[in-house]
Protein backbone atom coordinates (compact mmCIF):
# COMPACT_ATOMS: atom_id res chain seq x y z
CA UNK A 1 0.00 0.00 0.00
CA UNK A 2 1.01 3.83 -1.49
CA UNK A 3 1.53 5.44 2.20
CA UNK A 4 1.50 8.49 0.52
CA UNK A 5 -2.31 7.38 -0.73
CA UNK A 6 -3.15 6.64 2.69
CA UNK A 7 -1.89 9.96 4.25
CA UNK A 8 -3.86 11.81 1.89
CA UNK A 9 -7.01 9.94 2.16
CA UNK A 10 -6.87 9.99 6.35
CA UNK A 11 -6.08 13.84 6.07
CA UNK A 12 -9.09 14.58 4.02
CA UNK A 13 -11.78 12.60 5.84
CA UNK A 14 -9.87 14.42 9.01
CA UNK A 15 -10.38 17.56 7.31
CA UNK A 16 -13.85 16.85 6.05
CA UNK A 17 -15.44 16.30 9.60
CA UNK A 18 -13.73 19.25 10.92
CA UNK A 19 -15.89 20.91 8.20
CA UNK A 20 -19.15 18.87 9.11
CA UNK A 21 -18.14 19.78 12.66
CA UNK A 22 -18.48 23.51 11.54
CA UNK A 23 -22.40 23.64 10.63
CA UNK A 24 -24.32 25.49 12.31
CA UNK A 25 -27.39 22.81 13.34
CA UNK A 26 -29.55 25.72 14.34
CA UNK A 27 -29.31 27.12 11.36
CA UNK A 28 -30.23 23.77 9.45
CA UNK A 29 -33.36 23.43 11.79
CA UNK A 30 -34.66 26.47 10.97
CA UNK A 31 -34.09 25.55 6.99
CA UNK A 32 -36.51 22.29 8.03
CA UNK A 33 -39.02 24.41 9.92
CA UNK A 34 -39.30 26.78 6.11
CA UNK A 35 -39.40 23.54 4.17
CA UNK A 36 -42.36 22.65 6.83
CA UNK A 37 -44.28 25.69 6.33
CA UNK A 38 -43.81 25.98 2.43
CA UNK A 39 -44.71 22.42 2.22
CA UNK A 40 -47.95 22.94 4.86
CA UNK A 41 -48.95 25.93 2.68
CA UNK A 42 -48.53 24.73 -0.77
CA UNK A 43 -45.28 26.97 -1.71
CA UNK A 44 -42.96 26.36 -4.26
CA UNK A 45 -39.51 25.85 -3.48
CA UNK A 46 -36.64 26.35 -6.01
CA UNK A 47 -33.16 25.46 -5.58
CA UNK A 48 -30.38 26.87 -8.11
CA UNK A 49 -26.25 26.30 -8.07
CA UNK A 50 -23.56 26.12 -10.72
CA UNK A 51 -20.99 22.65 -11.18
CA UNK A 52 -21.33 20.48 -8.18
CA UNK A 53 -23.39 23.23 -6.43
CA UNK A 54 -25.98 22.37 -9.85
CA UNK A 55 -25.31 18.71 -9.42
CA UNK A 56 -26.38 19.32 -5.35
CA UNK A 57 -29.48 21.30 -5.98
CA UNK A 58 -30.85 18.63 -8.49
CA UNK A 59 -29.90 16.00 -6.42
CA UNK A 60 -31.35 17.70 -3.59
CA UNK A 61 -34.48 18.40 -5.65
CA UNK A 62 -34.99 14.64 -6.34
CA UNK A 63 -34.31 13.57 -2.89
CA UNK A 64 -37.62 15.77 -1.55
CA UNK A 65 -39.79 14.93 -4.61
CA UNK A 66 -39.29 11.39 -3.86
CA UNK A 67 -38.10 10.56 -0.62
CA UNK A 68 -39.89 13.16 1.25
CA UNK A 69 -42.71 13.48 -1.14
CA UNK A 70 -43.74 9.23 -2.06
CA UNK A 71 -46.62 7.88 -0.23
CA UNK A 72 -47.61 10.81 2.02
CA UNK A 73 -50.79 13.05 1.93
CA UNK A 74 -48.54 16.83 2.22
CA UNK A 75 -46.13 16.73 -0.79
CA UNK A 76 -43.47 19.08 -1.32
CA UNK A 77 -43.65 21.28 -4.49
CA UNK A 78 -39.89 21.31 -5.23
CA UNK A 79 -37.58 22.11 -8.64
CA UNK A 80 -34.16 22.58 -9.37
CA UNK A 81 -33.93 25.63 -11.38
CA UNK A 82 -30.51 23.82 -13.05
CA UNK A 83 -32.60 20.80 -14.44
CA UNK A 84 -34.07 22.66 -17.63
CA UNK A 85 -31.14 22.59 -20.04
CA UNK A 86 -33.17 23.59 -23.04
CA UNK A 87 -34.01 26.88 -20.86
CA UNK A 88 -30.90 27.54 -19.36
CA UNK A 89 -28.63 27.24 -22.44
CA UNK A 90 -31.17 29.57 -24.38
CA UNK A 91 -30.76 32.56 -21.65
CA UNK A 92 -27.29 31.92 -21.75
CA UNK A 93 -27.25 32.09 -25.42
CA UNK A 94 -29.28 35.09 -26.06
CA UNK A 95 -29.09 37.03 -23.19
CA UNK A 96 -26.42 36.28 -20.76
CA UNK A 97 -25.72 33.40 -18.26
CA UNK A 98 -26.20 35.47 -15.14
CA UNK A 99 -29.84 35.35 -15.62
CA UNK A 100 -30.75 31.82 -16.19
CA UNK A 101 -32.11 31.75 -12.54
CA UNK A 102 -33.50 35.03 -11.89
CA UNK A 103 -35.37 34.57 -15.52
CA UNK A 104 -36.53 31.36 -14.09
CA UNK A 105 -37.78 32.62 -11.06
CA UNK A 106 -40.06 35.59 -12.43
CA UNK A 107 -41.80 32.97 -14.23
CA UNK A 108 -42.83 30.81 -11.44
CA UNK A 109 -41.70 32.44 -7.85
CA UNK A 110 -44.38 34.23 -5.68
CA UNK A 111 -44.29 35.73 -2.37
CA UNK A 112 -43.86 33.23 0.59
CA UNK A 113 -41.86 30.77 -2.05
CA UNK A 114 -38.43 29.67 -0.60
CA UNK A 115 -35.51 29.78 -2.87
CA UNK A 116 -31.98 28.60 -2.15
CA UNK A 117 -28.83 29.07 -3.61
CA UNK A 118 -25.64 27.13 -3.20
CA UNK A 119 -22.73 28.52 -4.17
CA UNK A 120 -19.40 27.41 -2.36
CA UNK A 121 -17.86 30.90 -2.99
CA UNK A 122 -21.17 32.63 -2.91
CA UNK A 123 -19.90 34.80 -5.45
CA UNK A 124 -21.75 33.38 -8.37
CA UNK A 125 -23.62 36.44 -10.45
CA UNK A 126 -26.61 34.32 -11.35
CA UNK A 127 -27.24 32.58 -7.63
CA UNK A 128 -26.77 35.86 -6.37
CA UNK A 129 -29.04 37.89 -8.63
CA UNK A 130 -31.86 34.70 -7.97
CA UNK A 131 -31.56 35.73 -4.22
CA UNK A 132 -31.35 39.34 -5.11
CA UNK A 133 -34.98 39.07 -6.82
CA UNK A 134 -36.20 36.90 -4.72
CA UNK A 135 -35.60 39.06 -1.47
CA UNK A 136 -37.54 42.07 -3.86
CA UNK A 137 -40.22 39.12 -4.39
CA UNK A 138 -40.98 38.43 -0.95
CA UNK A 139 -39.51 34.79 -1.13
CA UNK A 140 -38.16 33.12 1.52
CA UNK A 141 -34.26 32.79 0.81
CA UNK A 142 -31.81 30.36 1.83
CA UNK A 143 -27.95 30.31 1.12
CA UNK A 144 -26.06 27.39 1.27
CA UNK A 145 -21.95 29.01 1.09
CA UNK A 146 -18.48 27.99 1.55
CA UNK A 147 -14.86 30.04 2.32
CA UNK A 148 -16.28 33.56 3.42
CA UNK A 149 -19.96 33.49 2.07
CA UNK A 150 -19.13 35.61 -0.56
CA UNK A 151 -22.03 37.94 -1.65
CA UNK A 152 -24.57 35.54 -1.03
CA UNK A 153 -24.29 34.89 2.52
CA UNK A 154 -25.26 38.50 3.37
CA UNK A 155 -28.59 37.84 1.37
CA UNK A 156 -29.93 34.98 2.25
CA UNK A 157 -32.54 34.96 5.63
CA UNK A 158 -31.54 31.54 6.39
CA UNK A 159 -27.96 31.02 5.48
CA UNK A 160 -25.88 27.51 5.99
CA UNK A 161 -22.27 27.92 5.90
CA UNK A 162 -19.02 25.80 5.63
CA UNK A 163 -16.17 28.26 6.52
CA UNK A 164 -14.03 25.74 4.70
CA UNK A 165 -11.26 27.24 2.22
CA UNK A 166 -11.05 23.79 0.27
CA UNK A 167 -14.16 23.24 -3.12
CA UNK A 168 -14.16 19.61 -2.65
CA UNK A 169 -14.83 20.00 1.11
CA UNK A 170 -17.62 22.58 0.94
CA UNK A 171 -19.40 20.53 -1.84
CA UNK A 172 -19.61 17.70 0.85
CA UNK A 173 -20.45 19.99 3.99
CA UNK A 174 -23.15 21.13 2.00
CA UNK A 175 -24.37 17.89 0.47
CA UNK A 176 -24.62 16.34 4.05
CA UNK A 177 -26.69 19.80 4.88
CA UNK A 178 -29.18 18.83 1.96
CA UNK A 179 -29.48 15.18 3.57
CA UNK A 180 -29.88 16.53 6.49
CA UNK A 181 -32.81 18.65 5.60
CA UNK A 182 -34.50 15.26 3.29
CA UNK A 183 -34.10 12.86 5.89
CA UNK A 184 -35.48 14.61 8.77
CA UNK A 185 -38.96 14.58 5.91
CA UNK A 186 -38.24 11.08 4.69
CA UNK A 187 -36.96 9.41 8.57
CA UNK A 188 -39.68 11.84 10.46
CA UNK A 189 -42.80 11.14 8.28
CA UNK A 190 -43.25 14.77 8.91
Amino acid sequence: MNTAHRDFTTSYRNQLATALDSIDADAVARVIAAFEQARAHGRHIFVCGNGGSASTASHFACDIVKGASFNRESRFRIMALTDSLPTITAYSNDVCYDCVFVEQLRNFAQPGDIVMAISGSGNSPNVVRALEYANETGCVTIALTGRDGGKLKPLAKIGVHVPEPHMGRIEDGHMVVCHMIAYYFMEHHA
